[in-house]
């Protein structure tokens, strides 16, 4: 057991040797309080152009901060018409929504009532009132008068019919 942790503390506090420096492994190292010099690079030297360039670079004109105001305002403004033609729309389709679903309960409403007044009708007491209380009668071979439509579903009469 002794020589185990005899050889974990050798491998532990290993010395290795790098390019300059050395590395210790363990927690038995000391601790250097030593600063490593890295030498400045010497600053390159720019020319004058290249100095007067970036100075103007790095200050706006006041001509480009209105440039760029007007700019942002202008885009402002038409995301603002955007938005509203955006709520507009949104706000026609809703609309529309309704007034279909509007429709379609209306339609089958009526399709209901239509359903309920066919079927209450008597066909045959129609044709008793009409016959014996309005003194209605059958038409006669000699009354039919045969009209031929330009293809509508009526017609309309703006002359007397011969007799």
């Amino acid at each position: 057991m002794a020589q185990y942790r005899a050889r974990r503390e050798n491998r532990r506090q290993q010395t290795y040797t790098g390019r300059s420096s050395a590395y210790v492994h363990g927690n038995a190292v000391r601790r250097l309080d030593e600063r490593i010099y890295v030498p400045e690079k010497p600053r390159k030297q720019i020319s004058n152009t290249a100095r007067k360039n970036r100075e103007k670079a790095s200050h706006m004109s006041l001509g480009y901060v209105l440039f760029l105001s007007c700019a942002v305002i202008a885009a402002g403004f038409i995301l603002m018409i955007y938005i509203g033609l955006q709520s507009d729309i949104t706000n026609s389709i809703k609309n529309i929504s309704r007034l279909e679903s509007r429709l379609n309960t209306l339609k089958l409403d009526n399709d209901e009532e239509y359903s309920r007044i066919t079927s209450n009708i008597d066909l045959e007491e129609v044709k008793r009132i009409a016959i014996q209380e309005l003194g209605m009668k059958y038409a006669e071979e000699g009354q039919i008068v045969t009209v031929t439509g330009g293809g509508s579903d009526y017609m309309r009469q703006v002359a007397d019919i011969p007799q």
